[in-house]
């Protein structure tokens, strides 16, 4: 895999257990942007997709959800599309630090479902994923399981289409970087009600 030909595109998408301003999901909402902020100062950060009409990043498209909302009987749900440079960061990211406090805190928020939480898969550098893309690609995930074009952590590719064994060394070290420049958000997140 040529460094920096290609950048790592991350979806993912669930179903809070109610309304984004309900009691219920507000130490979710008041996580969201620590998380945000945390993912700026990350390394191998990229980009992120904002959301049309609100302030922050602009929206790489029209934000649109997988058919899975509708039936679940939903309107809105919760997704996130991203850029990164590689696989550890991502995974660095995603399992230390603030976002990780999010992640042992969902279950109180987000419903339980059948579909993956998130799906990955590369983009050449320099381009953006859709939304549309990005939730076509989180259907072929589920529909057909692990390939090159739609993959997770435990089953990753390269951007040629091999198969990908994470470099868990790596990992650790963008984890401890990261641990670092969200020490102030790390704290913060401590005097937050779940």
């Amino acid at each position: 895999m040529k460094a920096g030909s290609h950048h790592l595109a991350v979806y993912n998408f669930g179903v809070h257990t109610a309304s984004y301003l309900a009691a219920s999901v507000q130490g979710f909402a008041l996580r969201e942007p620590l998380n945000f902020e945390a993912a700026t100062r990350a390394v191998g950060f990229v980009g992120r997709s904002g959301y049309a009409a609100e302030p922050g990043p602009e929206s790489w498209g029209e934000q649109v959800f997988p058919r899975f909302l509708e039936e679940a009987g939903r309107t809105s749900g919760v997704s996130s599309l991203s850029l990164w440079q590689d696989i550890e960061s991502l995974m660095a990211f995603t399992y230390s630090g603030v976002h990780a406090d999010a992640l042992k805190h969902a279950r109180h928020w987000n419903e339980r479902h059948a579909w993956p939480p998130l799906v990955l898969f590369w983009m050449n550098a320099g381009q953006l994923p859709t939304w549309t893309e990005a939730v076509e690609r989180f259907e072929l995930l589920t529909d057909r399981g692990p390939t090159p074009q739609a993959f997770s952590f435990k089953s990753a590719f390269t951007s040629e289409g091999v198969p990908y064994a994470v470099d868990r060394e790596r990992v650790k070290v963008f984890s401890i970087q990261n641990s670092k420049s969200q020490a102030d958000l790390l704290s913060l997140i401590t005097t937050l009600p779940v």
